[in-house]
């Protein structure tokens, strides 16, 4: 299949412009009487895996209306006058899972399917994943030690021992294309598939800028040192829940120095190497996964849309 040359955040799983989903916040107090609505529903999800109708004219979502004894349930937003949530049914049999979907649906692991959703489902789907695996690690509050109960449709926690407000996070990380002429950075972690490359990446630390984040990676990685650095794109990845800032970074030296507590190794490839590696004709390196934004960046650059900062 040719290759669409189209804005870069046009390509990247989660992030695509479009028509996006409206969070309403200033009616989330309101989401327990929303979610009794007849028109309301919900989307599925069972130990991280989202419930996605078996349709062979594309991938959906499952919609049902909410369970009035739901265990956790985010108000997600407002589909026109439809209200929209997310509700975790938590480990279930195959006997359970039929009489819950029926046939003609089953629970899926959001990196198998997101890259076929519809904008809007894509955003739903990962906002769901985030904020149901927030809550399943903060049931107790962080200032006490209390069970916290959850408030505002989901996006909010409260103390009621201490009276502490508890809020979601997302962790934010840089990825980084580091070129030198007409070559990129790659390094593989342990454990990855066979031959999977691809960009350097790592969390920004406190008291940390992202280009700062770029640099210190880097080089703590490959041993690399980075000049000059520029913003590309971002993507909300929710495994569980960080936000991937993809940057275009310029390398000073090409002599590569690999931390193996960070990666198992690192190479450099040419731009005729790399797209030998997407288009997976290359003797030893497979390519990023296709939902990650290390694929949508290493392609735009293969195809001429990124250059050097």
């Amino acid at each position: 299949m040719p290759f669409t040359l189209m804005p870069l955040d046009s390509r990247i799983t989660f992030a695509k412009p479009g028509h996006p989903l409206d969070r309403a916040d200033h009616i989330r107090d309101r989401s327990d009487a929303l979610a009794e609505a007849p028109s309301a529903r919900a989307v599925i999800l069972s130990e991280g895996r989202i419930a996605v109708a078996l349709d062979p004219r594309g991938k959906r979502l499952v919609r049902r209306q909410p369970d009035p004894g739901a265990e956790e349930r985010i108000f997600l937003g407002m589909d026109g006058d439809a209200a929209l949530f997310a509700e975790d049914v938590g480990e279930i049999d195959e006997t359970a899972r039929v009489a819950l979907l029926g046939d003609s649906a089953k629970f899926i692991d959001l990196r198998s399917i997101s890259p076929e959703l519809s904008v809007v489902e894509a955003e739903m789907a990962a906002t769901a994943r985030s904020m149901l695996a927030w809550h399943q690690r903060h049931r107790f509050c962080s200032n006490c030690g209390a069970p916290s109960a959850a408030e505002a449709g989901g996006w909010r926690r409260r103390c009621p021992a201490c009276g502490a407000q508890h809020f979601p996070r997302t962790d934010p990380v840089v990825i980084m294309l580091v070129l030198s002429g007409d070559h990129v950075l790659l390094g593989r972690q342990r454990g990855w598939p066979a031959g999977m490359h691809s960009l350097l990446a790592g969390y920004i630390e406190p008291g940390e800028t992202p280009e700062a984040a770029v640099r210190r990676e880097v080089m703590e990685e490959a041993g690399v040192p980075i000049g000059r650095v520029r913003y590309l794109a971002s993507q909300p990845w929710p495994y569980p829940s960080t936000l991937m800032m993809g940057f275009v970074a310029e390398a000073l030296d090409t002599r590569l120095s690999v931390n193996e507590t960070e990666l198992e190794s690192a190479r450099w490839l040419s731009r005729a190497e790399m797209a030998e590696a997407l288009a997976e004709r290359h003797a030893e390196v497979a390519p990023p996964r296709k939902d990650a934004i290390a694929r949508a960046m290493v392609e735009a650059w293969v195809h001429g849309q990124v250059e050097g900062v």
